[in-house]
């Protein structure tokens, strides 16, 4: 046994001695917490003025420095020689028993673990008994939202008259799950989410340190990925050193936290410009055979279209949160994009981001949005800045564009026929002819055509110099008196309606599909009109007009208002200039709105009970 410890010893010299950096390098002092700048001034100031409130409320994200402020106000307010700038000496008795882990007069409390009515009447206890060193004892509840109904109860009067030498400090990462009555008993600070750029200086310190080399880069990605939590950004800190030894790379660190790299997305975003549809999906392609989920790449390119939106103006540069290196890829591309581009292909990606859970196919929705996306580079069409992007998807290749305007038909030469008076005169046929887009027969070839007789000839018509559009049949302008004068036809064509003047047939699908599109645009602030016309039912009563019918006179009034918007809307979106809208009052028995799923799922529970055990069981919700 002895030998084994002995060799265990020798092989691991260091594994007992090593502490993680997020304990490593704990603040001990207020000026050495990071990104909180504004909270640690408020209580150094109180401290200084000895304005120390009975209660505070310590609220934020995870790993951004509660419980650690909490720490050092308790060691400070104890203090008996402050330094000048508001710190503890770390020499007094009372720093170092805090420093030391052995003072009296700071009391943690887990409430995760601790929360009945004992543990809090056990606290209530120890609160009576003054401090022995010091002036205050100190009562930091960790997770203080944890605690049961009746233990926040039981603390309420406590909280409310302590005695002088005891000061409580609740932390929370769920302000929200706290009883107003504890919240207007303390002095609440809210934790901001600590930035990337501030993340990256005290990876940059600690890397320092401990004699690490780190490209900014990947402390850069560490900080994004921590997501605004200084414990996260340190543990994922000590995870990459140890994949890459002590040389933290970029490449290194997208490896290990399974990030996908900047350079995909740069080069997506040119083959997006370029309208390489093709490129674009076999990119896609390798990025799933790496492992990468779809969800995950479309977020990634709609923050991607973000940082070159801010990257084309100077004021908002600031807010680009990469490395320097990067920073000037994200300048050069920017100026590539137009603005308008960028505003539909968020808006694009940020649909697909909120359609993907539902969809069915998930891989063909990304596809279909990149697809999308490609041809807002190649849309001459765009109205504004913003406009939401068209639903009509234009085809991949471009095909010959038929002639707008056709030309009058090259009449035939005539020929001349040798006279016969006994012969009588005969009517020649139509001499050109329009295509029919219809298959039907077209109205000269109904009649039989005359025989022709001794000295007379039938005009011959060049078919080849007829020149005809799909998009607008050619209008028949033949008159009576060019077939007696054996004339040909005048081919004409007729003029294409303005945009403004289309009529254009829908169905009853595409009104509501439309309508629903209204309800989308409206404002934040007409949220509950957007809710209550997505359940109302439409009806079309003929061609172009269609009804809707309400619960009574004051929401038939308020939607009276909005037909010239709706109408507007649905003439622009239905490619139809006729398009009208009526309001009317449902009758009595007639039921005018229709189900949610939970109201369709909470009828089908009243006839099954059921279906109630069976979400309960599987753990169903709605999607």
């Amino acid at each position: 046994m002895y030998i084994c410890n002995k060799l265990r010893k020798n092989s691991y010299p260091c594994m007992e001695n090593y502490i993680v950096s997020a304990r490593k390098y704990r603040p001990s002092t207020f000026d050495s917490v990071v990104g909180q700048r504004a909270l640690t001034t408020t209580l150094k100031n109180a401290i200084a003025t000895q304005k120390l409130a009975h209660a505070y409320l310590f609220c934020g994200p995870r790993g951004v420095g509660k419980t650690t402020c909490a720490r050092i106000f308790a060691k400070t307010i104890n203090c008996q020689h402050p330094t000048e700038n508001g710190e503890a000496c770390n020499e007094c008795e009372s720093c170092r028993a805090f420093n030391e882990q052995r003072s009296y007069n700071i009391h943690e409390l887990d409430a995760a673990s601790n929360n009945s009515v004992e543990d809090i009447r056990s606290l209530i206890e120890q609160v009576r008994i003054p401090p022995q060193i010091g002036h205050y004892k100190v009562y930091i509840i960790d997770e203080v939202h944890m605690l049961s109904q009746a233990a926040f109860n039981a603390f309420l009067k406590t909280l409310e008259e302590p005695p002088h030498h005891a000061i409580f400090i609740l932390a929370t990462t769920e302000k929200h799950k706290i009883l107003p009555t504890i919240l207007s008993r303390c002095q609440i600070y809210d934790f901001n989410r600590i930035g990337v750029n501030d993340t990256v200086e005290h990876l940059q310190y600690v890397a320092q340190k401990e004699g690490i080399e780190a490209e900014p880069e990947a402390l850069n990605v560490i900080a994004q990925k921590a997501d605004g939590g200084m414990r996260d950004a340190l543990s994922i800190f000590d995870q990459v050193v140890s994949f890459t030894n002590g040389h933290v790379t970029y490449k290194s660190a997208i490896e290990n936290l399974n990030v996908l790299d900047y350079e995909y997305y740069f080069k997506i975003t040119d083959c997006l410009l370029e309208n390489k549809v093709s490129e674009v999906l076999l990119l896609f392609n390798d990025i799933l055979n790496k492992g990468f989920d779809g969800n995950h790449f479309i977020t990634g390119l709609a923050s991607h279209f973000r940082d070159l939106l801010v990257s084309r103006d100077a004021a908002t540069l600031p807010l680009l949160e990469v490395g320097a290196s990067v920073r000037d890829r994200y300048q050069q591309q920017a100026q590539k994009c137009k603005t308008q581009f960028l505003f539909q292909a968020m808006k694009l990606c940020n649909d697909c981001d909120l359609n993907y859970r539902a969809s069915k196919n998930k891989r063909f929705l990304v596809e279909l949005t990149l697809i999308q996306v490609a041809q807002l580079s190649s849309d001459e069409d765009s109205a504004s800045c913003g406009q939401s992007p068209t639903n009509i998807l234009k085809p991949l290749f471009k095909q010959q564009a038929a002639p707008t305007t056709v030309a009058a038909t090259k009449p035939a030469p005539q020929a001349k026929a040798s006279v016969a008076p006994a012969t009588p005169t005969t009517n020649p046929a139509q001499a050109a002819t329009p295509v029919n887009p219809t298959n039907e027969p077209p109205a000269w070839r109904k009649n039989p055509i005359p025989d022709q007789q001794e000295g007379r000839k039938i005009p011959k018509v060049d078919l080849n110099s007829i020149s005809f559009s799909i998009k607008h049949p050619i209008k028949n302008t033949t008159s009576e008196a060019d077939l007696r004068n054996n004339n040909p036809a005048t081919v004409q064509t007729e003029a294409p309606k303005p945009a403004s003047q289309e009529e254009r047939p829908f169905s009853e699908a595409d009104l509501r599909f439309h309508w629903f599109e209204f309800a989308n645009l409206l404002p934040i602030e007409e949220a509950a009109t957007a809710g209550r016309m997505k359940n109302m039912k439409l009806k079309l009563l003929n061609e172009n007009t269609f009804e809707v019918a309400v619960d009574n006179e004051m929401v038939q009034k308020y939607m009276l208002g909005m037909v010239p918007k709706i109408e507007q809307h649905m003439r622009a979106s239905l490619h139809n200039c006729r398009v009208t809208m009526q309001v009317r009052i449902s009758a009595p028995q007639e039921n005018v709105r229709a189900y949610s799923r939970v109201e369709q799922y909470q009828i089908m529970a009243q006839k099954n009970p059921h279906l109630q055990k069976l979400k309960e069981v599987f753990g169903l919700e709605f999607s």
